[in-house]
């Protein structure tokens, strides 16, 4: 597993894209990968995200824009894109979940993802996912670890993965990211996202179609990065409709998550079944170095508030 570096990712960002990528018949026997990205007032992104889609030069891509009547200048970089773009369009929706929506009705690919207007893929992320789905067909989900970034593109953090467990995304938290998954066309023609949502809606979709028997494929590589900055609805609305929609999401699988006492000081026992589930995996991957890692922040954690 080769580790990208922030200068990877800058380089990767700079360049200029390749020529339109082209028609489906002359992709050869490539699986067609059908991008959806959702955006509403993200100018000083949307670029970028643009970028690590089309600089993946690979030749049998769909890539969807489906921006919310921005104005801030995002409609003038999708134009400036749009002989790159299989669709876009700029119009009023109802957030976020609906944007996604109509991407994927419209969305032709063998594997279908969404990537955020703030976010973006990393360099190779889309060969990656091509040789699991060759190697492993019967799947429907392939998802990969991702790190987090600034608003300069520097790495803050690598999120290194395990295989999937619906039991642990509910009980111990994330185990999976939409910036780094890929899924069958058929998976979002039958799950699409609950539209009522605003923070959680990329949680939900995980835990319903994982309880609605869909086979995950975890690729031991990093395919996607997502950004923290000021305006991220992970700094914003996290602790408040983050926290009730959650709440909502494990009531609807009969876990009772009170709202008085910190979730992790809840169901401790069924963390902990995770947490050595996860260790397991980390160990049978050769993931030495990330474990070392995660004891030196704890231990540094510990120290720094004694």
């Amino acid at each position: 597993m080769k580790r990208i570096t922030s200068g990877d990712i800058r380089s990767f960002l700079q360049a200029a894209p390749p020529v339109p990528a082209p028609a489906k018949g002359d992709a050869g026997n490539l699986p067609r990968i059908s991008v959806v990205t959702p955006s509403f007032n993200q100018a000083g992104f949307l670029e970028r995200t643009i970028l690590s889609v089309l600089n993946q030069g690979y030749p049998n891509l769909e890539y969807i824009v489906v921006d919310g009547g921005s104005g801030d200048g995002s409609v003038d970089i999708l134009r400036k894109y749009e002989h790159h773009l299989s669709a876009w369009v700029s119009e009023e929706d109802r957030g976020q979940s609906d944007a996604i929506n109509k991407g994927f009705r419209i969305a032709t690919g063998d594997l279908v993802a969404w990537q955020n207007s703030d976010d973006i893929y990393l360099p190779g992320a889309f060969w990656k996912v091509v040789k699991a789905y060759r190697e492993s067909p019967q799947y429907d989900v392939y998802f990969g670890n991702m790190c987090t970034i600034d608003e300069e593109d520097e790495i803050l953090h690598e999120h290194r993965y395990t295989p999937f467990s619906v039991e642990c995304l509910l009980y111990d938290g994330w185990n999976i990211t939409n910036q780094s998954a890929f899924f069958r066309k058929e998976i979002v023609r039958r799950y699409p996202l609950q539209a009522g949502l605003r923070y959680a809606m990329d949680g939900d979709y995980f835990v319903r179609i994982g309880l609605g028997g869909a086979r995950f494929r975890f690729i031991r590589d990093s395919l996607g990065a997502f950004r923290i900055h000021g305006k991220a609805k992970s700094g914003t609305i996290d602790r408040t409709v983050g926290v009730e929609e959650w709440v909502k999401i494990r009531e609807s699988r009969g876990i009772l998550m009170r709202t008085d006492i910190p979730w992790g000081r809840q169901y401790l026992g069924r963390k902990a079944l995770c947490k050595a589930r996860k260790l397991f995996h980390y160990l049978r991957q050769g993931d030495f170095d990330y474990i070392g890692g995660k004891i030196v922040r704890m231990v540094r954690g510990v120290s720094g508030s004694s």
